[in-house]
């Protein structure tokens, strides 16, 4: 297995066949996709399975205990690793990250150490989004660029790439229970002074179902961005 697409779900049956389908026919040679559910009451990991059968390259890692999606990625992360992974793309189930762009990403790892998908460098764009969403975005980045020192342009972006080396250096340092995961990531990548590569995408609404970020949740998020700051 070359390069591995870890995609963590939780009640996306209506997208994770197209997703999974888009992700293996994306150009990528030898590339695998694993699907780490949480035992989805929609039955997205009964679709999975379904695929797994007649498809070697699809895995299933049923999740049954600590859910949640940071958990989720960090079992992900580390099932890609012991299954041999050199790559390991993680992008969401929903479909609003295209996988047509994982062959770019693959290119561009030969010369740094992550590639993330970018909608906010030259090329990219996130424009199906109202304004109050893309206000929400843009005062997330910012915020995330001086509390934590991340210098790059999309530092909230879940679409990326790494090589299994860099994530073996801070893998057993991560601790989200949530979405905070996608975050912690980044910090501990930039910590460990790997290479960073913005990739332009562009970035879609979800194909279908309903968005799982809520004010609260974003409330949160901004506090734990502090605490990592603090104690990380």
């Amino acid at each position: 297995m070359d390069t591995l697409a870890v995609i963590c779900t939780y009640n996306e049956a209506t997208n994770i066949e197209k997703v999974i389908n888009d992700v293996l026919s994306c150009g990528v040679e030898d590339i695998n996709v694993l699907v780490a559910d949480d035992v989805s009451p929609d039955g997205t990991y009964k679709i999975v399975e379904e695929m797994a059968k007649k498809d070697k390259r699809v895995n299933l890692l049923l999740r049954k205990e600590k859910r949640g999606r940071g958990y989720a990625g960090i079992d992900g992360f580390k099932w890609a690793m012991a299954n041999g992974a050199k790559y390991i793309v993680e992008l969401d189930g929903d479909g609003s990250h295209n996988p047509k762009y994982i062959k770019d990403f693959r290119r561009e790892i030969e010369n740094c150490d992550v590639v993330i998908g970018s909608r906010y460098v030259a090329g990219g764009s996130d424009t199906h989004r109202d304004f109050l969403r893309q206000t929400i975005s843009w005062f997330a980045r910012n915020y995330l660029k001086i509390i934590l020192g991340v210098k790059i342009c999309d530092p909230t972006s879940g679409y990326r790439m790494f090589k299994k080396e860099t994530v073996g250096l801070f893998i057993d340092k991560l601790k989200a229970a949530d979405p905070f995961i996608v975050t912690e990531m980044l910090y501990h990548t930039k910590k460990t002074k790997a290479q960073i590569k913005e990739y332009p995408i562009e970035f879609l609404e979800r194909a279908s179902g309903s968005s799982k970020l809520g004010a609260l949740t974003l409330f949160k998020y901004l506090l734990k961005v502090l605490k990592l700051r603090i104690v990380a």
